[in-house]
């Protein structure tokens, strides 16, 4: 028994490695055939490979640290921060959580170096470490006892920041570092691929203990993200429940300060804006991918016609349709195989293409390779794609009558219309789903083309930001950031090519964006917690005049406007028209106090036009601009927050030019001062809408790439159809058919399965489309423009593809003709 199962095994390999040298040199015999197969398909494989080598970077690959399944995020509304008091009570309530931390935002300037500079930071709970289960490459983490409530004078580095930064010196753990002008202990150097947050402030390079101090009480400073792991067997409708009671009960303590509060997973929570989109591009590289096997299947199906009399032959002396089609199968595969070693090379160049054009907020892009679980989709995909496209030829091609097939044939038989209905099924899909690619393409298009045409509410062209901090230097003083900051503003005006300049604590797009409530006068008390709230902006007097955002009514901040003097704010038109509606905004007053204690009433003495706030699509809400002179916190408070401002700068010409005279005005106060973020407006509004643009390329390169294959797999099916039929159009013509009417029957035949294709595309896209009205914007997903363009589109092509076999067709010589066999 044994002896006759290996003397089967030796068999059947014996068989494959026979029908693989045969395939190769039939491959070989046939040189162009095999090169064109071989380059439709490694476009199709190599666009699934590269996008693929994407989506299992960002949405299947686990996240970086320990059992991620169990890490989770807990927000105000999903998004929000939490005030630290509320953390606190929440990790001593809860039973779910095996730990609970928090991280808070820090941007402390490096100050023990020549050339002071800006850094991207984290203060973190020693919890929030410790739960990621990462281990530092040197050194130690931050130790259990370090609570919120205990010292802040250690910090851990990322491997690049040790690198940059220190040379990668292995020593250094236990030495000092200056930040902000306060001495660090370095305590760890934590492992190359380690970041953290992966969702928000991702640009960290260095982490300090959180430390809380008089904050512990505070349930209105809400400026932590909570982290935690949930315990053993807990699940995170579990967890919710609980956060529900404790959150419920602290409502009803201290109301307004515990309100929608969310348990999200953390790897939800990374990719949820992206999954949306990567799952569109999934879904039209594979339409690419299928429109590719249709077209090597035409081919296939053609070839093995012509084919078809050793087909006969090799059934005659013996061979069964199993050895025959299993002979098709294995040239499929090999031209698959080849057509997957090609498209990798593509995917690999393509990923390159991806990376360098690819926004940079697309979470854990910096992850995205070839690399081996890619490796194995290729080569599944190229086997996969093999019998996809190979099998229904292969068994068109063996089911032949061996009598007909040994006298070459009859045209006319009933195997050619079944062959024919085949090809016309292979077009039809091909064009419905290139109606699909290009219709959502289109519709990409269209929706770009409407964030484009936003109006910002301010001229980004020639615009220069900066931000200038003062943490850490001798200007952080209290009672000398004012007079710095004019100074500042005199220094860069009169540098060269400088129209005019202004400042801002955050600059809109690009900066961060606080909120606090305010109170209107005259209107009745609010409950704690549903107070209006305003986007907090501080300015000084050149602001508006520089960015060009208009003032509708009243005035500008002026330099008057100082401690001292009445307190004003400009508003914004949304929250002049939602609160004043039917009114004159001007002259009346809103206080950020509470108005039943001794509030400092602002009175509006201002009406801004709307401008786009933290994103590019949010719509207009409300904003309010305060003078900086007349700001107690940013003049008299030298934490960090409050510790820097950004400069904008109008040019006469290309802004970035200008960046190095106004570095050297800015240094020419004080060299300690550290600028960053230099960067041009339009390069600002570049990146709000760079996810759109990367979609709309690359949406519309495969759009481009079906639209080729759709065209080209209905001229090969006319082509060859016209080659066969070439006896039956002589006849027409010897019997008196004009050469317009062979035109337009070929035409006609050809257009046919297009159109049908064309009809259930339209049909299949006003359906699949819906899937992508998330990553649409203005823009419904059933735009009948859109639509409409497609199918005039895509009928041209059939019409082009159609002709051109006709045209050859209708110029054959009846003699000729009736001479073919």
């Amino acid at each position: 028994m044994i002896m006759m199962r290996e003397i089967s095994m030796a068999g059947m390999v014996s068989g494959i490695l026979g029908d693989s040298h045969y395939a190769l040199r039939q491959l070989r015999k046939n040189l162009g055939f095999t090169v064109v197969a071989i380059l439709t398909l490694a476009l199709g494989i190599g666009a699934n490979t590269a996008i693929f080598s994407v989506v299992n970077a960002v949405l299947l690959r686990p996240l970086p640290y320990k059992d991620d399944s169990r890490l989770v995020v807990i927000l105000e509304q999903g998004r929000n921060p939490v005030a630290p008091a509320n953390f606190l009570d929440w990790r001593e309530q809860n039973h779910v959580f095996e730990q609970m931390g928090a991280a808070e935002y820090w941007t402390p300037n490096l100050t023990s170096r020549n050339n002071p500079e800006k850094l991207w930071a984290l203060h973190v709970s020693p919890a929030t470490v410790a739960m990621l289960g990462v281990q530092p490459l040197l050194g130690r983490a931050f130790l259990p006892e370090e609570d919120e409530t205990g010292k802040e004078n250690e910090v851990l580095l990322s491997f690049s920041l040790w690198q940059s930064h220190f040379a990668g010196d292995p020593g250094i753990v236990g030495q000092s570092v200056a930040l902000s002008g306060q001495t660090y202990t370095v305590v760890g150097v934590m492992p190359r691929q380690f970041k953290f947050a992966p969702f928000w402030a991702t640009k960290a390079e260095l982490w300090a203990p959180l430390a809380f101090g008089a904050r512990q009480t505070d349930r209105g400073g809400a400026s932590l993200r909570v982290f935690a792991r949930l315990k053993p067997g807990v699940t995170l409708q579990q967890a919710q429940a609980e956060m529900a009671g404790i959150t419920g009960r602290l409502e009803r303590e201290f109301p307004g300060t515990n309100q929608d509060i969310e348990v999200l997973p953390l790897r939800e929570k990374v990719v949820g804006n992206v999954r949306p989109a990567l799952l569109v591009l999934v879904t039209a590289v594979g339409f690419v991918l299928l429109i590719a096997c249709a077209n090597v299947s035409h081919m296939l199906l053609a070839r093995s016609t012509a084919r078809q009399k050793e087909t006969a032959l090799r059934s005659a002396l013996g061979a069964g349709r199993w050895a025959v089609m299993r002979q098709f199968l294995t040239e499929s595969l090999l031209l698959a195989l080849f057509g997957g070693g090609a498209g990798l090379l593509l995917a690999i160049w393509g990923v390159r293409v991806l990376l360098a054009l690819g926004p940079a907020d697309i979470p854990r892009v910096d992850t995205v390779g070839v690399d081996g679980p890619v490796l194995l989709f290729a080569l599944g995909i190229s086997l996969l794609t093999g019998v996809v496209f190979g099998l229904a030829p292969a068994w068109r091609g063996t089911a032949v009558n061996l009598s007909d097939a040994l006298k070459q044939g009859e045209r006319g038989s009933s195997d050619g219309l079944a062959r024919n209905r085949f090809s016309g099924l292979l077009v039809a899909s091909e064009f419905a789903m290139a109606v699909v690619l290009l219709a959502g393409a289109g519709l990409m298009i269209r929706s770009f083309f409407a964030l484009e045409h936003i109006d910002p509410g301010f001229d980004p062209h020639n615009l220069l930001s900066m931000v200038v901090g003062v943490a850490g230097t001798e200007e952080q003083s209290a009672g000398h950031t004012g007079n710095f900051y004019k100074q500042v503003l005199l220094k860069v005006k009169a540098a060269p090519g400088v129209q005019s300049v202004g400042a801002i604590n955050h600059l809109p797009l690009a900066g961060d964006e606080w909120g606090l409530p305010f109170h209107v006068e005259g209107r009745a008390a609010t409950r704690p917690g549903e107070e209006p709230g305003a986007t907090y902006r501080v300015v000084f007097p050149g602001y508006f005049q520089t960015m060009r955002i208009p003032i509708l009514r009243g005035r500008d901040v002026a330099e008057a406007d100082e401690l001292g003097a009445p307190g004003v704010v400009v508003i914004n038109d949304y929250l002049a028209r939602r609160y004043w509606p039917g009114e004159e905004a001007l002259g009346k007053r809103i206080t950020f106090n509470d108005p039943g204690k001794n509030p400092s009433w602002l009175t509006v003495v201002g009406v801004v036009k709307n401008t786009v706030r933290g994103s590019w699509i949010s719509p207009p809400a409300e904003e309010v601009f305060l003078p900086y002179l007349q700001n107690r916190e940013y003049l008299e408070n030298p934490s960090p927050p409050f510790a820097y401002l950004t400069l904008v700068i109008r040019t006469g010409s290309n802004p970035a030019a200008a960046a190095p005279a106004i570095r050297a005005a800015v240094h020419s106060l004080d060299k300690n001062v550290p600028l960053s973020e230099v960067q041009t407006l339009d390069q600002v509004v570049a990146e709000a809408t760079a996810q759109s643009r990367f979609y709309v390329v690359l949406l519309g390169a495969f759009s481009v790439v079906a639209l080729v294959l759709a065209g080209v797999g209905i001229y090969g099916v006319m082509s060859y159809s016209v080659s066969r039929r070439t006896r039956e159009i002589g006849i027409r013509m010897a019997l008196g058919a004009h050469r317009r009417d062979v035109l337009e029957l070929i035409v006609l035949r050809g257009m046919a399965p297009a159109l049908a294709g064309v009809a259930a595309g339209v049909a299949g896209g006003l359906a699949l489309t819906r899937l992508m009205s998330s990553l649409l914007f203005a823009t419904p997903p059933s735009d009948p423009l859109t639509f409409g363009a497609v199918v005039v589109m895509l009928s041209g092509v059939a019409v082009a593809a159609s002709y051109w076999p006709a045209r050859r067709a209708s110029g054959v010589d009846p003699m000729v003709a009736l001479r073919c066999e």
